[in-house]
């Protein structure tokens, strides 16, 4: 069973910065999509930034500009670069690993970021 391991979350003052990094716990072949989601209190879960194998990139409108992602698909790591962090940005962030020819999906046990003002 592959488990991610999500490290990096943690407290911030608005304006500030912190990155997210995600890891499998063993090796795993064929990932397509690696990508990070956030969920909020009494909020859906919704895309933060996902990148495919070719280096494609797709960010949520609220942090296009001030969030970046990035992977390693050889170590199976994918981090999440927070820039200009506000006070809604304040969320469980989950770490999502996706195999292709929907062989596998990921999830990782969800790390707690919080932004204040």
């Amino acid at each position: 069973q592959v488990q991610l391991v999500e490290s990096g979350g943690g407290l911030v003052q608005a304006g500030g910065s912190l990155r997210l990094n995600c890891t499998t716990s063993r090796i795993i072949f064929g990932i397509d999509v690696m990508g990070w989601y956030r969920q909020a209190p009494g909020k859906q879960r919704e895309l933060v930034a996902t990148i495919s194998s070719n280096g494609w990139t797709n960010y949520g409108d609220s942090v296009k500009g001030r969030f970046t992602i990035s992977r390693d698909g050889a170590k199976n790591t994918v981090w999440l670069q927070m820039n200009s962090l506000k006070p809604e940005d304040t969320a469980v962030y989950y770490c999502n690993i996706k195999k292709t020819l929907a062989a596998g999906d990921y999830w990782g046990q969800g790390t707690q970021v919080t932004v204040s003002s």
